[in-house]
């Protein structure tokens, strides 16, 4: 007789097997004609240019996060929306509050610039005598004048 841990170990076993054979048939079964895109980066139908490890601009993260935040807010909203008839007065001016906080955070983070996706122009440093040249540098042309 199997006891409850036993039943659970029978199952997990089952599926790395059910997992490992369907890996092993499909490549037992599987065309093999390699050639050299095949090995290639793909991103999104577009030519792969430059280095693999670049940085993205930390205003993707933070649209991110703010339409995360938001969004769980609003996640509120429905449950609320469901019931609403017979919560009462009480519960509307509730919800009338939470709204008008959603609603300042929201403006803060707009009138913060936030949710803006036009790119910033670069600011290039502007080359002047003796800021970002190496010491010796400026010995070596010091000794030619």
């Amino acid at each position: 007789m199997l006891t409850e841990f036993g039943r659970v170990f029978i199952f997990l076993i089952l599926g790395v097997v059910f997992v490992a054979g369907g890996l092993v048939f499909s490549w037992l079964i599987r065309p093999n004609r390699p050639y050299p895109s095949k090995l290639t980066t793909y991103e999104c139908g577009e030519e792969p240019i430059g280095d693999t490890r670049v940085r993205f601009n930390i205003r993707f993260y933070v649209v991110a996060l703010i339409f995360l935040i938001f969004d769980v807010e609003v996640v509120f909203l429905f449950p609320w929306a469901t019931v609403f008839k017979g919560l009462g007065w009480f519960a509307f001016f509730e919800m009338m509050v939470f709204l008008v906080i959603l609603f300042v955070g929201y403006a803060y983070v707009w009138r913060k610039g936030d949710l803006d996706w036009d790119r910033p122009t670069p600011k290039v440093p502007k080359y002047e005598r003796g800021i970002g040249v190496r010491e010796d540098h400026l010995m070596e042309e010091e000794v030619a004048l």
